[in-house]
């Protein structure tokens, strides 16, 4: 294929001295000059075009409409808060909004390379006009005055001219400004931070090469056909999986990049992050700090060169200066949060038992939990030929042998905040479940469907058992609870899971490497998990805001669809009850605190995520501010008296009593609101198909 594309390549680099003529703005700044793209580039462009044309799963052909794409997404990218460009930026880059599939199918990046250098050229110009206003000293600002800022700018008109540039700028230095002085920070820190923030950035532009531009660009192209195809350069690709979950002496947490910010996604099980109960899903990471060293103001950098100031030896303590996902969007408020490095042990990741005692209409039940973190197997162990080898499958088969002995009524897989892992360990443990039969479905790009199976006869595991899934359940994750889904084996519990139901691969290129969507998952029902994930049989109030989180979070993310079943299964044997079960479940929860809690809460954050502006007088943003920590306080406070537990007299700081809370509540599954319903569920489900056979 390689050589193929070089062929392809060698007539196409023809044209690239007449395609370089295009019109370039004869307003562009000198100082950019320098950012060419360079043969390399040129070469690795037109073999992404190839790639994407012939070997993407949708195959979706590079046209005018592709060519929109492409570029309302680059600009998405270079300005998402419409806060550089001025009308008259857009106007002029409209000249090529339909003609990016011409101009990267004969390796002009010239366009690209045009459209950045203004962007470096406004952000400069932004920067030192926001430096200016720090000069004056924050103290200038008027916060008695009664004015607001648009915050979710995303279809904000662009600005006029600098003029109307200034007074948005003046309003978000202002902004910063007043955030920073309502979290107790002194106007000498605030001047000082701020003044060193913005100088740095400016720093940093100086040292813009042509492969970030090129990196940009090229992403904004492949991008457009789907979320998880993406353009490596050479320095990203070196670093791919620290890039995609830092889980290699680093922190074991999937982040990605949210307009200034870098997000967290979710955390790895097993990993640093996650066992330090310091960082949650949508938290935003503005600071970095190794050891005991000065703190790296974040904000504005990319994804990767956060990601590299993160990892580091094995060991060492990386200090994070965290906004926490539950501040509203005008709090400002961060925590320090100690992480030491480390890789993750397979031997934590391992599966885990516990047993959950429940007592239903004066009767003792007992049931099985088994806690699956991920999908693993010891590769290193298994070619060495090493009998003990570590696996997903070969530990739970183990644990059930262990809880069979104890004489349970039925068991419970837990594959919350599960992130998927070996497609074959989901395979194989599906087969503990069923007689026989296919388990997954993976259809190729030129549509051709393989169908992975279970092929030892007769299920290790028979009795009755359910699957607790949610938000962040994802991949091998949800090809498990959806073959368990649809052989009718387990009901299926808990929140809608993530939606990851694509297959990547890696391509090298002759510079960098491409990360391809090649293939799709399908459950054996033929449903496909992309997108829409697993439903379950009966929904737990999400806690996190699955619009926030998820592959339909994602831009360009692929569509559900289904294709041709693999299996007819026999009759569901939940659906009969399945109304019955969840009355029941509704009218247990309705008043369960921890049930209740969860549902205001996740309302709040959503209520205020919402806000599209915020006050910049400061009399009503500290009123705004204490209102909603009452809120929050009022909602842990209910959750605490309805527990027993004494109130608190303002909201919880202290993260190692947190800390010490959840590994309490991990040795004591009853203390798990969401396990011990999911245990209840079952028992009701035993006590109604038992009634019905006796009839």
């Amino acid at each position: 294929m390689k050589r193929t594309l070089l062929c392809t390549l060698s007539a196409l680099l023809f044209s690239l001295q007449a395609a370089a003529a295009l019109a370039k703005p004869s307003d562009a700044s000198q100082q950019w000059d320098y950012l060419q793209p360079d043969r390399d580039q040129v070469i690795a462009s037109l073999n992404i075009v190839e790639l994407l044309k012939r070997h993407h799963y949708n195959k979706p052909p590079l046209n005018d409409a592709r060519s929109e794409k492409i570029f309302d997404s680059y600009i998405e990218m270079l300005d998402p808060s419409r806060s550089y460009f001025l009308a008259s930026d857009l106007n002029e880059f409209r000249q090529w909004r339909d003609r990016f599939d011409d101009l990267l199918k004969s390796g002009n990046l010239e366009p690209g390379f045009t459209i950045y250098k203004r962007h470096l050229e406004r952000l400069q110009s932004r920067l030192d006009y926001a430096l200016s206003l720090l000069d004056k000293g924050v103290d200038s600002f008027d916060f008695t005055q009664d004015e607001s800022l648009l915050v979710d700018r995303e279809k904000a008109a662009w600005a006029k001219d600098t003029k109307e540039l200034d007074d948005l700028w003046r309003k978000r230095v202002k902004d910063e400004v007043l955030r920073l002085k309502i979290a107790g920070k002194e106007p000498k820190d605030i001047q000082e931070l701020l003044t060193k923030r913005y100088r740095n950035q400016l720093a940093r532009l100086s040292q813009t090469r042509s492969e970030d531009v090129f990196q940009t660009y090229i992403n904004a192209f492949a991008q457009s056909y789907d979320p998880h195809t993406q353009y490596l350069s050479p320095d990203n690709a070196e670093n791919f999986d620290i890039n995609m979950s830092l889980s290699l002496e680093g922190i074991g947490a999937v982040l990605q990049s949210d307009s200034e910010y870098v997000k967290v996604v979710r955390l790895v099980p097993a990993g640093p992050a996650e066992k330090s109960k310091q960082l949650a899903p949508a938290d935003k990471i503005v600071g970095v700090a190794q050891g005991d060293e000065e703190m790296v103001d974040v904000i504005g950098w990319r994804l990767d060169e956060v990601v590299k100031l993160i990892r580091g030896p094995k060991g060492s303590v990386v200090r994070l200066e965290v906004i926490p996902a539950s501040n509203a969007p005008s709090d400002q408020t961060s925590k320090i949060v100690a992480i030491t490095r480390e890789a993750v042990k397979l031997e934590e990741q391992a599966a885990k038992k516990s047993v959950l005692n429940l007592e239903h209409e004066g009767q003792a039940f007992k049931l099985g939990v088994i806690e699956v973190p991920a999908f693993y197997l010891d590769f290193k162990a298994l070619r060495a030929g090493d009998q003990n080898y570590k696996s997903t499958t070969r530990d739970v088969k183990k644990l059930l042998s262990e809880l069979e002995k104890e004489k349970v009524d039925g068991v419970i897989i837990d594959l919350r905040n599960n992130g998927g892992g070996s497609l074959q360990e989901a395979t194989e443990l599906t087969g503990l479940f069923i007689d026989k039969g296919p388990t997954v479905l993976v259809r190729n790009a030129d549509g051709r469907v393989d169908v992975l199976a279970d092929d030892i006869e007769g299920a290790y595991y028979k009795g009755p058992m359910a699957v607790l899934v949610n938000r962040l359940s994802a991949s091998a994750s949800e090809i498990f609870a959806g073959a368990m889904q649809d052989y009718h084996r387990a009901l299926i519990l808990g929140g809608q899971t993530f939606g990851k139901g694509t297959v990547q691969t890696i391509q090298p290129l002759n510079h960098g490497e491409l990360k391809l969507t090649l293939a799709k998952f399908y459950r054996v029902s033929g449903q496909s998990t992309q997108h829409q994930g697993v439903i379950p049989d009966i929904s737990y109030p999400a806690d996190v805001d699955t619009k926030e989180i998820g592959e339909s979070s994602l831009p360009e993310a692929l569509p559900w669809d289904s294709i041709r079943a693999a299996i007819n299964p026999e009759m569901n044997p939940f659906k009969p009850f399945l109304t019955e079960l969840k009355a029941r479940h509704d009218a247990r929860t309705q008043a369960d605190p921890d049930f209740v809690f969860t549902r205001d809460r996740l309302a709040l954050t959503q209520e205020l995520m919402n806000e599209t502006s915020v006050s910049l007088n400061e009399q009503k943003r500290r009123a705004q501010q204490a209102e909603v920590e009452r809120r929050q306080l009022a909602l842990e406070n209910a959750l605490r008296q309805a527990k027993g537990e004494a109130p608190l007299a303002k909201l919880e700081t202290d993260e190692e009593e947190a800390a010490a809370h959840a590994d309490t509540e991990r040795v004591e599954p009853e203390k798990d609101a969401y396990l011990a319903e999911s245990g209840r569920i079952l028992i009701d489900y035993l006590g109604l198909a038992s009634a019905m056979a006796k009839h």
